[in-house]
């Protein structure tokens, strides 16, 4: 389990909070750097546009948690709920979570983690999931590490794209 001793001093100017419509600018930019990060700047076709029709629109389930030192984002968890059936309860679903490099092993990305397991748990969710790549083996020790996270070997995520 995760030990105090293992949680490093958080900047005191470290703010996380939910985003809104108006932060869509910065949301975009931290996903194209996310995006060339993980070799697939090629891929990315979302614009803050995206992003602020998504965090506006009435019911949407897509939300984001950012991290600001300063008053500037510099890290971001994108979420949304799914659904368990071998659970019976929704579940939360990290679909991406990236600190910019210069801010690397501050606690930022533990602090963003630890307020997704908040909220996880504060909703009564089942479970928490989100996907790694194979070979981002900071990402797989932070969470196996951290969090004592279980990779799941067996499975293997498919996609279609529809755009």
């Amino acid at each position: 389990m995760l030990q105090y001793s293992d949680i490093p001093l958080l900047p005191s100017d470290l703010n996380i909070r939910l985003a809104g419509p108006d932060d869509a600018d910065s949301i975009a930019r931290l996903v194209r750097e996310l995006a060339v990060y993980e070799r697939l700047a090629h891929e990315v076709i979302s614009t803050a546009d995206d992003f602020r029709q998504a965090l506006s629109r009435p019911g949407s389930t897509v939300e984001v948690l950012l991290a600001e030192l300063d008053g500037r984002a510099v890290g971001f968890a994108l979420f949304f709920q799914n659904f368990s059936t071998f659970v019976g309860r929704p579940g939360l679903y990290l679909e991406d979570l990236f600190i910019e490099p210069e801010y690397r092993r501050r606690g930022i990305g533990l602090a963003l983690f630890q307020e997704l397991l908040a909220i996880g748990c504060g909703r009564n969710y089942g479970r928490m999931e989100w996907a790694v790549l194979d070979w981002n083996q900071p990402a797989i020790d932070f969470y196996t590490k951290k969090f004592h996270a279980r990779l799941l070997e067996e499975w293997r995520i498919c996609r279609i794209e529809l755009v």
